[in-house]
């Protein structure tokens, strides 16, 4: 590991010694647009300030990417959109999806008929002849996809080029080949920790077959794609392209996650979307300086929260917000806002806030949040404790690593009750002890070598002057299952055991029968 530190500290110090000339680098950003945009959107533009051409290919939804027009970018971005009729198909999937998941019945059939959904727009996106035909003229150098899209892995298969992904969430998501020992690596949905007891590891192992069995089902979802877009003999496996990147760049960081083993060609770079810090807006430090040293309060629960909000929730956020002495700047879109309900005396609500100046201010109490990892790695950069309010996917998950590592409580959706949550919040405002595990976290995230930044330009342009990452990919990513668990190795020794058992028995039985017949040819 000294060395790779070694590599890339040169990298960054030493003039010239990454490439002399640009590559070209298409970026894919998920269909799932939001956070999954957001953070595509930043390696975009880190990439393209290093020195690259970058295009990102972008599935514009606007109900996904609101007011993407008014985004100021830099790189190329080449837009395309389905069908109409699947358009509104897929809307009304994710509607019911997400308003499901906030009433606490997000369920694995509603995720499925999701990401069949997908599966049918990513045909339609390889049918596109001008598309396609447009992409592969452009010749890219490498393809940065998104690990969530599986139809990336398509597109960069269909292209012949190189490519490397980026998981969004924490480690266990989907299986990328790493060491995974259940007994201390929790597996994704079990809400374990690393500390398992008996029944714990026990969890775990039955949730790592229900996991495995479940990320066949959704990556067979493709299956009708694959065969009617590449010929056979040529047809990809998606398991197989998870595992031919170059590199896996993980958006999170062992500040927040759990001590486990990793492959060379794995790079963690949570906190990528931390930002310098700006001064606060006026209007936002006027409404501080109300409240003197009792400090303020952060909401944001995300851009789906902000597009889909419950009444019955935001009823009780305001009830409970009422009963802290700090002031609280909400992120909530105002026009959702319930006329009959009136806001608390301490409550400034805004349809957007400069997240990361706020959680750096030094009167801020307590961030809560919705648990995606990007806020997650931007509250832990400022050393801001936490309580968590998980909607859907990996959030959950997410609050059970900042529940153990004490710099945060979390509280489920469904729970929410005025009482309940100002309890929380006051729990971890009063007790000294969650603000001292934050800044901890925060050093541990600060005190890196390089920044999450530079770590990612690093390695893009170490496997670019390599021409790819063969050197850091184990053979193992290629074995067959059963050579990887040496189960022919074992099969072969219980064989050869129970061979010379059956004729170690064989021989006892002779050797025992030739005894007894000496015996009685003596007493004749």
């Amino acid at each position: 590991m000294a060395g790779q530190w070694t590599l890339l500290l040169a990298a960054f110090l030493l003039p010239g010694f990454l490439l002399s000339e640009a590559a070209k680098i298409m970026t894919v950003s998920s269909s799932l647009g939001g956070s999954h945009y957001l953070l595509l959107d930043r390696v975009s533009q880190i990439l393209q300030d290093h020195g690259h051409n970058v295009t990102m290919f972008l599935h514009i939804e606007e109900f996904l990417i609101p007011d993407f027009e008014k985004r100021n970018i830099s790189y190329k971005v080449i837009s395309w959109l389905p069908s109409e009729d699947h358009r509104k198909e897929f809307k009304k999937l994710f509607d019911f999806f997400v308003t499901e998941a906030l009433l606490g019945r997000e369920t694995p059939d509603n995720f499925f008929k999701l990401m069949i959904q997908l599966g049918i727009q990513c045909s339609d996106l390889l049918k596109r002849g001008d598309i396609m035909d447009s992409l592969k003229n452009e010749n890219f150098d490498l393809i940065f996809i998104e690990a969530f899209d599986f139809c990336s892995f398509l597109v960069a298969e269909k292209l012949g080029k190189p490519f490397v992904a980026i998981l969004p969430t924490q480690f266990n998501t989907l299986d990328l080949g790493l060491p995974s020992p259940v007994s201390y690596v929790p597996v994704f949905h079990s809400l374990l920790t690393d500390h398992m007891d008996f029944w714990g590891r026990l969890k775990n192992l039955l949730k790592f077959f229900g996991v495995s069995m479940k990320q066949w089902q959704v990556q067979s979802i493709f299956d009708n794609t694959i065969k009617e877009h590449f010929p056979e003999g040529l047809r990809p496996v998606l398991s197989h392209l998870l595992r031919k990147a170059e590199l896996w760049f993980v958006n999170s960081d062992f500040a927040l996650e759990f001590a486990r083993p990793l492959l060379p060609n794995t790079v963690y770079v949570g906190g990528l979307m931390v930002r310098p810090v700006k001064p606060v807006p006026q209007e936002f430090e006027n409404f501080i300086a109300k409240f003197g040293d009792s400090g303020f309060v952060l909401v944001a629960l995300g851009s789906i929260v902000s597009i889909y909000q419950s009444q019955e929730v935001l009823r009780e956020m305001n009830s409970a917000f009422a009963h802290l002495s700090q002031g609280v700047i909400w992120k909530c879109n105002s026009s959702h806002w319930s006329k009959d309900v009136k806001l608390s005396a301490n409550v400034k609500i805004m349809d957007w806030l400069p997240q990361n100046d706020l959680l750096a201010h030094p009167r801020i109490r307590l961030f809560v949040t919705h648990g995606g990892l990007n806020s997650i790695m931007e509250a832990i950069q400022h050393g801001v404790p936490m309580v968590g309010i998980p909607v859907l996917g990996e959030q959950a998950e997410n609050l059970i690593r900042v529940e153990a590592k004490k710099f945060g409580v979390s509280i489920q959706l469904k729970q929410i009750r005025a009482e309940t949550l100002a309890l929380k919040m006051k729990e971890v405002i009063e007790d000294k002890r969650y603000k001292s595990a934050a800044v901890a976290a925060s050093i541990i995230r600060r005190s890196h070598p390089l920044t999450p930044a530079q770590r990612l330009v690093g390695w893009i342009d170490h496997i670019l002057q390599t021409g790819g990452a063969a050197h850091l990919k184990p053979h193992g990513l290629r074995q067959p299952w059963h050579e990887q668990y040496m189960l022919d190795v074992f099969l072969f020794l219980l064989v050869v055991t129970l061979g010379t058992l059956w004729l170690c028995g064989k021989l006892v039985g002779m050797v025992a029968r030739w005894l007894c017949g000496a015996r009685k040819l003596k007493k004749a």
